[in-house]
This record gives structure tokens, sequence and C-alpha cells, in this order.
């Protein structure tokens, strides 16, 4: 039986954390499968393990300091930045020494690596004999800089798995000239719901973790002015993260406290029960790479509204079949189709349909297929 390592940052809450615990899953049915993770940050998993997978944490005793030390600055005490900033550093070191120390002495088969720095140190310092390849979950959002640096990490690895076709070809074209080969595998959502939402509920939904990129303080401009018009919908915000103490001011300030729920951090069938029973989700995005959350919300056939700024719904939503793409961030042309969803179920049901439609090729029976394909590939 073949092993497989993958190299994690953490096992937290985070769409990277949900994809690679959904992958090691599917993959422990057929394979020894290892996940080699830098920090613990909880007792355990945040999403649920096999029992088949093993999961090594690398370093007992240390976490990141982020928080703190931005509290640090905040509070402008040079004393507490500095040992805030030379513990960063720290810890920065145990992260590279242990999992540097992981790769050079791995003995797997196959080593997927789920994050740039560790594709960068994969590909300098893992075994010859071992399959390397890189998982790329971000997209470059026309930073150069950020794509020249994951060329060159990507450049050293056998194979580089792209979440979007539309990455697929960007770095397939980018990488033409070395060995490593770009491919297209989309994130997994765990199962197809047996039965559909009745989209009877005047219920508006959005997931997702709470931060400027995710666009939630949009979210709530928007919703103000439908709760101007429909009083009776409300709002259902799952997720947490460092925008909610500014979503909290903002839905106090607005009074729209009876009418906007934030959830907090949420289980998979809490998530699921508020999808199932909601009736359009709302994306507002100013970036995703692929938008697991939007296929999870389909799985349920729920119509999405969303932004072209986000380039993963681009490759999800099929304007005006499963859902509704909006334009440079257009506000009224968002609100419009919202109106339009609102005001008619049977247009509701019919996008819903065929959001599940669309729904059904990112399930883990269809999607690890094409991890096969190159995990059962000859070196």
């Amino acid at each position: 039986m073949k092993k497989i390592s993958i190299l994690s940052l953490h096992l937290g809450y985070g769409g990277i954390e949900k994809s690679i615990i959904a992958l090691a899953n599917l993959l422990s049915e057929k394979y020894n499968v290892e996940i080699a993770c830098s920090y613990k940050l909880y007792d355990k998993p945040a999403f649920i393990i096999n029992k088949k997978v093993k999961v090594r944490y690398l370093i007992k005793d240390k976490v990141p300091n982020k928080e703190e030390f931005l509290e640090a600055v905040k509070s402008k005490r040079i004393s507490s930045i500095v040992k805030e900033a030379n513990k960063s550093i720290d810890i920065l070191k145990v992260r590279r020494n242990t999992m540097v120390n992981y790769i050079k002495n791995c003995d797997s088969d196959i080593i997927i690596s789920s994050r740039d720095i560790f594709d960068d140190w994969l590909g300098k310092y893992g075994p010859k004999d071992a399959i390397k390849i890189g998982w790329e979950h971000n997209h470059y959002h026309g930073n150069l800089k950020y794509a020249d640096k994951i060329t060159k990490y990507a450049s050293r690895l056998d194979y580089f798995v792209l979440v979007s076709k539309e990455l697929r070809d960007y770095y397939g074209n980018r990488l033409k000239d070395t060995n490593c080969k770009c491919v297209y595998i989309p994130n997994i959502i765990d199962k197809l719901p047996k039965y559909l939402s009745r989209l009877n509920k005047k219920r508006l939904v959005c997931v997702g973790r709470l931060s400027e990129e995710k666009g939630q303080l949009d979210l709530l401009k928007l919703y103000k002015r439908i709760y101007e018009v429909y009083p009776d919908w409300t709002l259902e915000i799952i997720g947490d993260g460092p925008l909610r103490k500014k979503l909290e001011d903002y839905i106090r300030d607005n009074k729209l406290e009876k009418n906007v729920t934030l959830h907090g951090f949420r289980n998979k069938d809490y998530i699921d029960d508020i999808l199932h029973n909601s009736s359009i989700y709302l994306m507002t995005s100013f970036t995703e790479s692929f938008g697991i959350v939007l296929i999870e919300a389909m799985s349920h056939g729920v119509p999405c509204v969303a932004f072209d700024s986000a380039e993963g719904a681009r490759e999800l939503i099929d304007n005006g079949e499963n859902g509704y793409l909006i334009k440079d961030r257009d506000f009224s042309k968002y609100l419009k189709k919202v109106f339009k969803l609102i005001d008619d179920q049977d247009l509701r049901l019919s996008l819903g349909k065929n959001a599940y439609e669309e729904a059904k090729a990112y399930t883990g029976d269809e999607v690890i297929k094409l991890w096969y394909d190159i995990l059962e590939e000859e070196k």
C-alpha cells in the first residue's frame, strides 16, 4: 500500500484545512495517509477526520502569535512589540526546521504540499524517489510578485494541482519549460443532500471567514437596502474572524440586530441545516480562489448571487442558469437580481435545480478520480 503525506500548517478552521481533511479521508480508503501538521491549535481537528488518517503534529508547544503582535503594535508599547517580534521569529524558525526535517526524512511514496512555503521546502529537500505535488488554493489576484514566487517554487515539483481551470492554464503556461505538470482538480464537497431546499423561507445566507477580502461589510450594506424593501427577510452569517467587531458595530448602528445573526464558527451539520433552510446565498467576496461555500450552497439547491471579482465564482456560477454573477461590484445590479429572486420562488427553484446539478461534479466520488490519475502514475 502506498504511503501519502500531506503537509499542513494547522488543522483549525479554514477552507484549506477543510480541503486537506476531506482529501485525506478519501485517500485513506486506498492509501496509508499521514498529515504532517506544523501547529496544534486545538485539542482536535476542526473537521471530522477518518480514524485511518494519522496526524503528526511537528510543533508541540508553540502556536502563531500574530494576534499578540498586532495588539502590541496597536498599544504602541515598544517593549511588547520587541518581545512579540522576537517570539514570532523564534516560532517561524521552529516551523521551518521541523517541517524541513520531516520532509528530508519522509518515507512516503507521495508528498502533497498545501502551502506555498511548503512547496519551496518540498522542492529543495524532498526525497528524489517520492512524487512531489504542490496544491495551490489561492489565486494570485493580479499580484505578479506572488505569481512569480509560486512559479519558482512549483518548478521543482512533479505536479502542481490547481483548484480552477483558469489557474491551471495560467501556471501551465508559466511552467511549460519545466518538468512540473499542472493539473486541474477542484475542491471536494462532503456529500450531496438527499433533498433540495424548498426555498420557501425568507432567509438569506452567507458562510465564510469574517475578513476584509470576503467583503461582509459590503454584504451588510447591501442587506440594509434589502431590509428597507423586504423587512421580513433575514440574513444569516456563519463564520468568524478579524472583521467581526466591525460587522457587530454596523449591525448595531443600523438597528439590524433582530434581522441579522452572526453565528460564529459552526460545524458541518449546523451549516447544512442553515443552508437547507435558506432561499438565496449571497457572496460579496473581493477575491475567492474556488468558493467551496458556493458549491455547498448549490448542493442544497440554493441559487447564489456573487460579484465576479471572486474568481472562483466565475467558474462555478453560470450567469442566469444556476445563479447570478454581477460585474464591477455594481450594488444596484446586485440588488436587482436579489429582488428578482425574492419576488419569484419559481425562479429560485429553477436556478436552484440547475445549481444542484452543477454541484454533482464536486462530490468526493468524482473528484477523487482526478487525484488517482496522478497518484497512480509511476515516477
